[in-house]
């Protein structure tokens, strides 16, 4: 596959994952999950994915950049689920699970950016 058509596959997978995220946060009920795993790990597994994604779909940004951009949409996600009729729990440690695994991923992709091994070929 061609690098520019690799990086327009990637940008739509990752426009569609958060759309998925998206969704996945704001259903009334929680969806259940094939695994048992705590709320705080399926933000961080969430939050890793988009992190990972954002990072190679957009690879001249900078990943400061991508943090804020991911964290405030971890945010907003809260934000929603204060919403009466969701009936969801917005909680703080939600964001802050989120804002953890994005650092994670965006310190792994700054040291791939420093050592030129993230380039897709």
């Amino acid at each position: 596959m061609k690098p520019v058509t690799l990086l327009r596959t990637l940008v739509v997978v990752f426009w569609l994952a958060m759309a998925f995220t998206l969704v996945m946060a704001l259903l009334p009920q929680s969806p259940s999950v094939p695994f048992k795993s705590s709320d705080k790990v399926q933000h961080m597994v969430a939050f890793a994915a988009l992190s990972l994604l954002a990072c190679f779909a957009f690879p001249g940004q900078r990943l400061r950049t991508l943090f804020v951009s991911l964290a405030s949409l971890g945010g907003a996600i809260e934000i929603l689920q204060m919403i009466p009729v969701l009936h969801r729990d917005a909680e703080f440690a939600d964001w802050l699970a989120d804002c953890f695994a994005i650092a994670l991923v965006m310190g792994i992709a700054g040291l791939g950016r420093r050592t030129g091994t993230d380039r897709l070929a």
